[in-house]
């Protein structure tokens, strides 16, 4: 047992020699060889469905990966380009999400089986970033929302529900970055089931994702001084009729949230 620990901790320590640079950005290539294995598309590639069993197999690929992340030092970060470093954020966050579901899995039905009604999970600090004790709130919201002009993240990290928009079989890359997060924002709004215009009641039903963050798309970021900014920008990804997409375009549409399906996005 202790021959294999010291193995397995000599293969953490080469590979984090390997992968974490000075300035020079971080390699996601193990992360990226992990959701190619283990996520499939569905919905015409709006949506997608993780193989958690598979991520099981892949555990220990899975806490080498993680501890890469763990050893990243916050002086070496900060010297990263904005892409760089929303990238690993995005990346670390869905990672880190993935072992929280792991704890527990195949015994539970949601994410939120995974805390209380006096403790949630995305306040769990089971991992350490930069030094310190981490939870996924503390990435998504204080490393992410309050220091990067980028509404976006809300289709970048993913809870592990099937009502969120969907976690891309790929790494997010920072030389591709925007085209990563525009492909996540026009997938979720493509996909009926969460996002669609209702010709019946002349309204566009919308995830509550929209709700919950409104104010992160009325600051001007990206182009967008409000939630239906988002919606006149891509009618046609609600609707197909012309004069509705016109209506859309024009904000003249009201706006409903739907209820979110915290069920877990697994296969």
């Amino acid at each position: 047992m202790l021959r294999k620990y010291l193995i397995f901790s000599a293969i953490v320590v080469i590979h984090i020699f390997t992968v974490v640079s000075f300035g020079k950005g971080f390699d996601h290539s193990p992360w990226n060889e992990m959701l190619k294995r283990n996520v499939v598309i569905i919905n015409q590639g709006h949506a997608s469905r993780v193989s958690y069993r598979n991520f099981k197999a892949d555990e220990k690929k899975l806490n080498i990966y993680l501890e890469t992340l763990s050893a990243v030092r916050r002086e070496d970060f900060d010297k990263w380009s904005e892409a760089e470093r929303l990238a690993f954020l995005f990346n670390g966050y869905n990672a880190f999400t993935v072992k929280l579901i792991l704890t527990k899995y195949p015994d539970l039905k949601s994410i939120k089986d995974l805390g209380s009604f006096f403790s949630s999970p995305w306040k769990k600090k089971f991992f350490k970033l930069f030094g310190d004790a981490c939870s996924l709130d503390k990435i998504e919201h204080e490393m992410i929302r309050k220091n990067f002009k980028e509404p976006r993240v809300h289709f970048a990290v993913n809870c592990a529900s099937i009502g969120c928009p969907m976690l891309l079989n790929e790494a997010f890359n920072p030389d591709k970055l925007n085209v990563q997060l525009e492909q996540g924002l026009k997938s979720f709004l493509s996909d009926s089931t969460r996002n669609t215009y209702n010709k019946q009641s002349n309204t566009i039903e919308v995830s509550k994702i929209f709700d919950w963050y409104s104010e992160d798309f009325e600051k001007g970021y990206q182009g967008y001084n409000s939630v239906a900014d988002v919606f006149a920008k891509y009618p046609e990804l609600l609707t197909n009729e012309v004069s509705s997409q016109k209506a859309i375009k024009i904000k003249s549409v009201p706006i409903k949230y739907l209820n979110y399906d915290w069920n877990l996005n697994s296969l």
